[in-house]
């Protein structure tokens, strides 16, 4: 004959030979969770509570750059003035950073 028969192999005896198969995989997504998720969820915890932390006289960095100073604020929206007799709109989320007092005052 030219092909060998093929025989069954054996199953395997115990429960441990399944959990041990998935324990690469199972130590991946710890590793993931660890490495990529919890620190990007501190971050938006982070940020969320400086954004509910908004008042009026703090001095912020919005999207895009801009710089100002809160004059308003509301529960939506806070009023920048970037310059002199210059009021811009924007959102809450938009603020990315918020600056230490006299910040603006320095960088002029």
């Amino acid at each position: 004959m030219l092909i060998s028969p093929a025989y069954a192999q054996a199953p395997a005896t115990g429960g441990d030979a399944g959990l041990m198969s998935f324990l690469p995989i199972i130590l991946m997504f710890v590793l993931l969770y660890f490495l990529m998720i919890r620190p990007q969820m501190k971050r938006a915890k982070e940020q969320k509570a400086m954004i509910d932390a908004l008042q009026k006289g703090d001095e912020v960095v919005a999207l895009g750059g801009l710089i100002g100073k809160i004059i308003e604020i509301n529960e939506h929206y806070a009023t920048l003035e970037i310059a002199p007799n210059t009021e811009i709109r924007i959102q809450r989320p938009a603020v990315q950073l918020l600056l230490p007092k006299g910040t603006i005052k320095t960088i002029k």
